[in-house]
């Protein structure tokens, strides 16, 4: 027995609105950025335990640093001053804090050049402001 049924013609409740679709594309996109950041923060607590060991192991490097230049320094006074033959220990202290003023002041004067030519991002912020202009769909 063989019977021509049609389909069932769909019914509009079967049929999701455009509300409906708005509302489950956006869950969707909150779901996924919610998962990126999760992801992109457990990425960076490795990488900041790495880098937290690491900037530890460099301050320990420039402790010893620093113990090694005032030993150097001390020995370099007493250097001057030869076992008495030279200068007098004092002048030879002297002369090694002199030679450390000089050398800050140049490192200032360097530091003080290097940071006027510091400029604000020009491109990154013209492309910034492009950004509210390309989302509406608008080109330069």
């Amino acid at each position: 027995m063989a019977t021509n049924q049609a389909p069932a013609p769909s019914t509009p409740e079967d049929e999701p609105t455009i509300g409906r679709l708005v509302h489950d594309a956006t869950r969707d996109i909150s779901t996924l950025v919610q998962k990126e950041i999760q992801l992109a923060k457990s990425e960076l607590k490795v990488s900041v335990r790495a880098g937290g060991v690491g900037i530890g192991m460099f301050a320990a490097a420039v402790f010893l640093l620093v113990l090694a230049v005032i030993m150097l320094s001390v020995a370099i006074a007493y250097f001057i001053n030869w076992n008495g033959d030279g200068l007098a220990l004092h002048w030879a202290f002297l002369i090694v804090f002199g030679f450390y003023a000089l050398l800050a002041a140049l490192l200032v004067f360097l530091g003080i050049r290097s940071v006027k030519k510091v400029r604000a991002p020009e491109r990154a912020i013209e492309q910034g402001r492009e950004i509210p202009k390309a989302l509406k769909g608008q080109t330069s």
